[in-house]
């Protein structure tokens, strides 16, 4: 319509004084390198932290991290049905369990850390509607009255005749051409309305992008007159975050996949307010094979836990394990840069996002143990203790008790076979400590010997009073190790295992088999890690208990 556009935004908006200039210099230009990229992560607190969540915000901070950039952390809670109670504590305790650290943004309920806030919506309105009112200045968004039936009428034409999409444009955009007598008229009589974009895209036209994760990028151009402000004055999505990231200075904006159809509709809203269009990136769902078809599929709430990240935490995986793992998805390069850094913070990787593939990733829980075995292995035991204990106050009361109550005694137990050249790689998560060393527990042990089938009773039987005969807590490893070899000849075993390889018709076993049947008698299991250092921590007379309980069983 032909009308004084001033008059109508001064009439959707009397009490907004403030200008869009008056935001360029309040929020100005970031003063970074060039290069610097400024990423954000925007959740909406309508539940858990999801894992796609948390390897999309590795990515936000691992991008700005790379160019000595800014990520920031901003809270979009405009959709207040879905919101729940505290969401905004489950998101940023989420982070926090895997030390993902973002400069700035919202850092707890009602605290955040920068100089771009406030970083949570609701608390930007004044920004929306003064940026909202220069678009009615400019022509370019106006009120509409639809009622929710006349929109569901729209939509029932729509899908009975020949529109290409459905939505509100075109000859179904009803209130796009009213006066500002008819408008003022509405108004007066206390009609509820809300504040559309007026889209001057065209059905034969489209737009081209550069997607620095999938290339180039055509589509069809943005048609819709969008809704930007709801009847409340609450902004939309599409809305909100095209005004956020402008005035936050964001320059890259990195998302998931099944934001692209936005995309025209957003670069339209950018282009109509003025703004700097943002890089785009666009990264991969995460996927999963599913047990009953073979097929992939999007992980999902309802059927794997592993697609909430306090799953994680609650199994007990370090921040660290999940990290490494995230990373092997997110850069096929990862891997080799670790090898060659092997002691380097995963957070110093050079991650690159033209380097992630566009296709979905596909988490795999088998090898995500494997890489946390890896991870855990390289730990100290002093680390290893306090995630231990960390872990069982919250999740295990009565380990944490018992696994407590001689720090030291656990200490050297986690540090067997540990801190050495090649140390051993059994434990993936803290959830798993408790059984894997259940046999140096009283609390935990039960004895459960079963002979292996090429040793009988007799012999299981002799090697072990043979044993009790000539064993001491006190021998160091090789005299440990050199009397279970002294005794292998008497009872017709040999001490020397290529020997039996040899000529295996002339012994009972070898000292393999007889260091295992002492194995089991004192730990009821046939793999553990180093025996020697396990009997020291039972102790001497704990250690005759057990092997005395056996012959005696025998």
């Amino acid at each position: 319509m032909d009308y004084d556009y001033n008059k109508l935004a001064q009439l959707l908006f009397p009490e907004v004084t403030g200008t869009v200039e008056d935001l360029e210099q309040k929020y100005p230009e970031r003063q970074l390198k060039e290069g610097a990229r400024v990423t954000r992560f925007a959740p909406s607190p309508t539940g858990y932290l999801h894992i796609g969540g948390l390897f999309g915000a590795l990515v936000d901070v691992l991008t700005a991290k790379a160019t000595d950039g800014v990520a920031y952390l901003r809270v979009e809670d405009t959709d207040k049905k879905r919101e729940i109670d505290d969401g905004v504590s489950a998101i940023i305790n989420g982070f926090a369990s895997f030390g993902i650290d973002f400069d700035e943004g919202v850092t707890g309920f009602n605290t955040e850390k920068g100089a771009y806030g406030p970083y949570t919506q609701s608390q930007r309105a004044e920004i929306y509607h003064i940026v909202a009112k220069e678009l009615v200045q400019k022509g370019l968004a106006y009120p509409c009255f639809c009622t929710a039936e006349e929109l569901s009428d729209i939509r029932a034409e729509q899908e009975k005749g020949d529109a290409l999409i459905w939505g509100y444009f075109g000859k179904w955009a009803k209130c796009r051409n009213l006066s500002y007598e008819e408008i003022e008229e509405n108004i007066k009589a206390g009609k509820p309305y809300v504040l559309r974009f007026r889209s001057n895209g065209q059905e034969d036209k489209r737009i081209f992008f550069d997607d620095i994760i999938r290339g180039k990028i055509e589509m069809p151009e943005n048609i819709i007159d969008e809704v930007l402000l709801k009847s409340d004055g609450i902004p939309t999505y599409h809305f909100a975050h095209a005004c956020d990231d402008h005035f936050m200075r964001t320059t890259h904006v990195i998302r998931g996949e099944e934001w692209i159809s936005s995309v025209p509709k957003h670069i339209a809203l950018f282009k109509a307010c003025g703004f700097k269009v943002p890089k785009y990136a666009h990264t991969p769902q995460v996927m999963k094979i599913d047990e009953e078809d073979g097929t992939k599929r999007k992980l999902s709430k309802r059927k794997d836990p592993e697609a909430a990240v306090s799953y994680f935490v609650e199994e007990g995986f370090p921040k660290e394990s999940l990290i490494e793992y995230l990373l092997t998805l997110l850069n096929s390069n990862f891997e080799d840069w670790r090898r060659a850094n092997p002691t380097a913070d995963a957070f110093s990787f050079p991650f690159n996002l033209k380097k992630m593939s566009p296709s979905g990733c596909l988490f795999d829980l088998v090898k995500l143990n494997d890489v946390s075995k890896n991870v855990i292995s390289v730990m100290t035991a002093e680390t290893v203790y306090n995630y231990i204990t960390d872990w069982a106050e919250k999740f295990d009361e009565d380990f944490f008790k018992v696994f407590t109550q001689d720090p030291d005694r656990s200490k050297a137990m986690v540090n067997i076979d540990r801190e050495s050249p090649k140390p051993r790689k059994d434990i993936a998560k803290w959830s798993e400590v408790k059984e894997y060393f259940s046999y140096l527990f009283d609390e935990y042990y039960e004895p459960d010997f079963q002979l292996p089938e090429n040793i009988s009773k007799e012999d299981a039987k002799a090697i072990l009073t043979k044993y009790l005969e000539v064993y001491s807590a006190d021998d160091d490893k090789d005299q440990w190790f050199s009397k279970i070899k002294d005794i292998c000849e008497p009872l017709g075993f040999t001490p020397n295992v290529k020997e039996y390889k040899k000529t295996p018709e002339l012994f009972k076993g070898h000292v393999g088999d007889v260091s295992t049947i002492i194995r089991l008698a004192v730990t009821s299991r046939k793999n553990t890690p180093d025996l020697c250092s396990i009997m020291k921590l039972l102790g001497q007379d704990k250690v005759n208990s057990r092997i005395s309980a056996v012959i005696n069983s025998l």
